[in-house]
C-alpha cells in the first residue's frame, strides 16, 4: 500500500494539464453496452475507478483495446449479465451498467454498490423509474435482479436530484418504446456529456442540462468517436492549491465554464483568476479571506470540492461556516485536518472553520476520495511533514496527481508503506 509524503510549506508555480473527467468517462463507457460495434474514446483518465469499471465490462463480455489515454470498446458477444458484489463493492459507479443491460438485454443482475463511505446513496430512485417504465425487480441475496421483455417510457420524477439516476434512466429510456420525461433530473456536466454521446449513438435527447429531460426512444444505437471532457473537480482542486499556497499556476485544458460557483467564491477569498488563451492562471493572495459556503447539486456549490475548500478555510482570515447539504456523512476529513492544527467544530450539517496562520504537519489517513485531496492540499500549506496513508482512495479520482503536482514545485513523493 502507498502513502504521500509532502514537505511543505510549498509555493506552486507553472502550468498543468487537467486530465479527462471521471464522472463523465464512467456513465459513457456503460453507454458502449448500447451498441454491438467499436466505440472509440479519447482522453480517458488512467484512474483505479476507470479500471474497475473496464474489468465490469470484461467481466460482462465487452471487448476492450487500450492505448495510452485512447479507449476502444466492443459489447458484441456479451457472456454474462451479471455485475458481480467482488467488482461493484469498490465503486458505486458500477450500477450504471443496470439500465443499459436491462434495456438491450431484458434483463440484468447488479450487485449493490459500495464506494465511498460519504452517506448512505441507494439506488431507490433508479429502481422507482425502472418500475414505471415496466421493469419487474427484486432484490435478493445482495443483488437487483431485473427483467423486462420492453420498457416502457414513463414519466418519472425523481424526489432527490440524482446524477446517477439520470444517467442510468437516460441509457435504459434511449431504446425504450415511447417518450420518457425526467423531472428534477441531474444537471451536471457530466449529464449533458452522456446525453451528447448518446444523441450521437442516435438517440433523441432532448433538455439535458435543465431539470426537464425527454428521451424518444429509438430502436437501436450506433458506435461513436468521442473525446472525454476535462474533469472539473480535478480542476477545481488545481485552482485551490494554488491559491492555498499562494501560488501563479496556469491551468490547461481547464473547464471554467462548469466551475462558477468555486470561481465566485475563489475571488471571495482574495484569489485572483484570469481566462488566458484557452487556458486558466490562478494566482493566490498573501492573505486568504474567509467565506461561507453552502453545498447543492449543479449549478450550486459542488460537494465534491467542500473538503478542499474546508482545508483552504483552514489557513484563511477569520471565521467561516461550511454547510454540506449533499451527503450527510461527508466531514470525515474533519479529524485528520484537526490533526494538522486546523481549527474546526462540527455542528450537524455545518463545519465552523477559525483560520490560523499555518497547519503543521502530520501522519493522516484518507477515509474517502475528496478527503484525501483536501489532505494533500493542506500539507502543500502546512510547516513541516505531512504522511497521508491509504492513497488509493486518491488514486480512484486524480490522475498522477503527486507527479503533477512536483511539476508545480511541490515537494512530494510517492512511497511504498
Amino acid at each position: 500500500m502507498d502513502k504521500i509524503i509532502i514537505e511543505g510549506p510549498n509555493r506552486l508555480v507553472g502550468e498543468v494539464t487537467i486530465s479527462g473527467s471521471k464522472n463523465a468517462t464512467l456513465p459513457i463507457l456503460s453507454a458502449a453496452l448500447l451498441t454491438n460495434d467499436w466505440s472509440t474514446f479519447y482522453n480517458v483518465p488512467k484512474l483505479r475507478d476507470i479500471a474497475t469499471m473496464k474489468a465490469l465490462l470484461l467481466h460482462i463480455g465487452a471487448e476492450i483495446q487500450e492505448d495510452g489515454n485512447t479507449l476502444k470498446i466492443r459489447t458484441k458477444n456479451i457472456k454474462s449479465l451479471e455485475a458481480p458484489y467482488e467488482l461493484v463493492k469498490t465503486m458505486r459507479a458500477s450500477s450504471l451498467v443496470l439500465g443499459p443491460l436491462l434495456t438491450r438485454f431484458k434483463r440484468a443482475k447488479v450487485s449493490l454498490p459500495g464506494g465511498c463511505a460519504i452517506g448512505a446513496r441507494p439506488l431507490n430512485l433508479h429502481l422507482m423509474a425502472l418500475e414505471k417504465m415496466g421493469a419487474d425487480i427484486k432484490i435478493e441475496g445482495g443483488y437487483i435482479n431485473t427483467k423486462a421483455d420492453k420498457l416502457k417510457g414513463a414519466r418519472i420524477y425523481f424526489d432527490i436530484s440524482t446524477v446517477t439516476g439520470t444517467e442510468n434512466i437516460m441509457m435504459a429510456a434511449a431504446l425504450a418504446d415511447g417518450v420518457t420525461v425526467l423531472e428534477n433530473a441531474a444537471q451536471e456536466p457530466e449529464v449533458v456529456e452522456l446525453a451528447e454521446v448518446l444523441n450521437k449513438m442516435g438517440a433523441r435527447i432532448k433538455g439535458a442540462g435543465t431539470d426537464y429531460i425527454t428521451i424518444e426512444g429509438v430502436d437501436s444505437l450506433r458506435p461513436i468517436t468521442h473525446t472525454i471532457m476535462p474533469d472539473r473537480i480535478e480542476a477545481g482542486t488545481f485552482m485551490i492549491a494554488a491559491g492555498m499556497t499562494k501560488g501563479d499556476v496556469i491551468i490547461k485544458n481547464c473547464p471554467i465554464q462548469n466551475l462558477e460557483t468555486l470561481v465566485m467564491k475563489l475571488k471571495e477569498t482574495g484569489v485572483e483568476i484570469k481566462a488566458e488563451n484557452g487556458s486558466v492562471r490562478v494566482s493566490g493572495d498573501a492573505h486568504i479571506r474567509s467565506v461561507d459556503i453552502k453545498t447543492l447539486p449543479y449549478p450550486g456549490f459542488p460537494t465534491d470540492m467542500q473538503a478542499q475548500m474546508m482545508a483552504m478555510m483552514g489557513i484563511a482570515n477569520g471565521l467561516s461556516v461550511i454547510t454540506e447539504n449533499v451527503f450527510e456523512n461527508r466531514f470525515m476529513h474533519v479529524s485528520e485536518l484537526k490533526r494538522m492544527g486546523a481549527d474546526i467544530k462540527i455542528e450537524g450539517r455545518n463545519a465552523i472553520i477559525k483560520g490560523r496562520p499555518l497547519l503543521s504537519g502530520a501522519p493522516v489517513m484518507a477515509t474517502d476520495l475528496r478527503a484525501s485531496a483536501s489532505l494533500v492540499l493542506a500539507g502543500l500549506a502546512a510547516g513541516g511533514i505531512t504522511e497521508i496513508s491509504r492513497v488509493y482512495h486518491l488514486d480512484r479520482g486524480y490522475e498522477r496527481i503527486e507527479e503533477k503536482l512536483a511539476g508545480l514545485g511541490a515537494k512530494i513523493k510517492r512511497v511504498k508503506e
